[in-house]
């Protein structure tokens, strides 16, 4: 199931909410017709939350079903809400807005070339995958630009024929381009998803959306 939705009135709802098979992460002030569309769409519990005091749970966290990685600006307190759910990995690294630097499922991950190999050792070890570093679409915030579930990634659409083999490599799940929010490129940014549905923004096309149920097996 596909909904469309808004954070307050923006339609970047990637910036703003997380979600992995069974908890999704939106801020305290989500409006509660934003919970309830992911409620419903993804079928998970919905967690009202906060990274480092601010709204931006999308592009400070990044997750699938074994962990989660976060901001290392995440106070202790933050950290302890999100591990009562799964392991919490805090990155120590200038690169820090995991959401947007780091694109993963359950069977791999790909990370922003820039981020240091303790970092990587420390994203591997919590999400439990491989991971490797590349840029996608000349991109190296690739959780940006990407959006990515246990049955198929989404990605910005300047997305190489070459990226989209690594990505297909190392995620294991067919990969396809689109765009959001009436041409908007950078896909991740513009949606929340996991296998049993999607909430996008609520400026995408009818077409934008059928691409999106393509790319997602949602159909």
């Amino acid at each position: 199931m596909i909904r469309l939705s808004h954070y307050n009135g923006n339609p970047y709802i990637g910036v703003y909410a997380a979600a992995n098979e069974f908890v999704a992460f939106v801020p305290r002030d989500a409006p509660e017709s934003l919970l309830n569309d992911i409620r419903d769409s993804l079928q998970v519990e919905v967690q009202r939350a906060t990274l480092a005091s601010t709204n931006l749970m999308g592009s400070l966290l990044s997750m699938n079903s074994y962990g989660a990685v976060v901001s290392n600006m995440a106070s202790a307190s933050e950290v302890e809400a999100l591990s009562a759910f799964l392991p919490v990995f805090r990155i120590e690294d200038r690169i820090n807005a995991s959401g947007n630097n780091i694109l993963a499922n359950d069977y791999g991950c790909v990370a922003n070339p820039d981020l240091s190999k303790p970092t990587l050792r420390g994203i591997e070890e919590t999400l439990q995958v491989p991971v490797a570093q590349a840029t996608v679409a000349d991109h190296r915030t690739v959780g940006s630009v990407c959006a990515a579930t246990n049955k198929g990634v989404i990605c910005h659409p300047s997305t190489s024929r070459d990226e989209m083999a690594f990505i297909k490599d190392m995620l294991k799940v067919p990969v396809a381009i689109g765009t959001l929010n009436y041409g908007a490129p950078m896909v991740g940014a513009c949606m929340v998803a996991n296998t049993k549905g999607a909430v996008v923004g609520n400026k995408s096309t009818p077409i934008e959306l059928g691409r999106v149920e393509d790319a997602l097996d949602l159909i």
